[in-house]
């Protein structure tokens, strides 16, 4: 993988280099925030300090998310709450302050890269519509019918359904929904999943199609039923499809 480390402490950036390069992944590093801008195309993941010398690292997230959805991981000093949440607010994908386990960082760029490869497979997706019994779940136009009839859903309960039912069938565990759904701020949101679930079963008024899985997690429809993505009546060229997730 091709990581770009906007750093302009030179101890630091060897440091990660090395780090990076042991594990297989080709680094650029620079030093200024107007490069990032330059080489982000050629690049899978950035790993962005916000102290950097000539612009305010998250300005460089601002504009980077203006053109690009590359992943990127803030690795910073600045700890305080309203960088934090601006930061994932503006689009980080993750957020770590400084001095952080290299073995933790390693394990949150592994983790953000999976989470962008899985989003790409669902966008490839040609099958975007999934059926189960009579409830219809537009994945692109995010709509959700129940017998014919469009049901109101809030930004948050469409997404807990669309993890769930892009993967229709399968056993989706809870930390994967929460994970999928809110990032790395899900453990500060963990409980709220409960309370989405719990709105759309009584809007979607059939409750046996998001069934609780006692100590893992959730699964969206029933694998016998057929349910699953399709453009017809019963099952789709793309049923069985895996469970996806529902968060926070």
């Amino acid at each position: 993988m091709q990581v770009l480390l906007a750093e302009d402490d030179d101890g630091v950036a060897a440091a990660l280099v090395e780090v990076l390069y042991d594990h297989g992944h080709v680094t650029r590093r620079v030093r200024y925030g107007r490069d990032v801008l330059t080489y982000h195309r050629s690049s899978d993941l950035l790993l962005l300090d916000l102290g950097l010398p000539d612009t305010d690292g998250l300005e460089v997230l601002r504009a980077l998310r203006a053109v690009s959805d590359l992943p990127v991981v803030v690795l910073t000093a600045r700890g305080d709450e309203r960088s934090v949440v601006r930061g994932l607010r503006l689009g980080a994908d993750d957020y770590l302050v400084k001095p952080v386990r290299l073995a933790e960082l390693l394990a949150r760029i592994d983790a953000v890269t999976r989470r962008d490869r899985a989003q790409r497979v669902l966008a490839g997706q040609a099958v975007r519509t999934v059926r189960a019994g009579d409830v219809e779940v537009e994945l692109d136009a995010r709509r959700v019918r129940v017998a014919g009839t469009e049901v109101e859903l809030t930004t948050k309960e469409f997404d807990v359904l669309a993890a769930l039912a892009a993967r229709a069938g399968t056993a989706v565990s809870r930390e994967q929904v929460l994970d999928e759904v809110w990032g790395d701020a899900h453990h500060a949101v963990s409980r709220s999943l409960d309370v989405h679930l719990t709105q759309l079963r009584a809007k979607l008024r059939r409750p046996d199609l998001l069934t609780t899985i006692r100590g893992f997690g959730y699964r969206f429809g029933d694998p016998g039923s057929g349910s699953g993505p399709g453009s017809g009546p019963g099952p789709g060229p793309g049923s069985g499809l895996g469970s996806g997730s529902g968060g926070d």
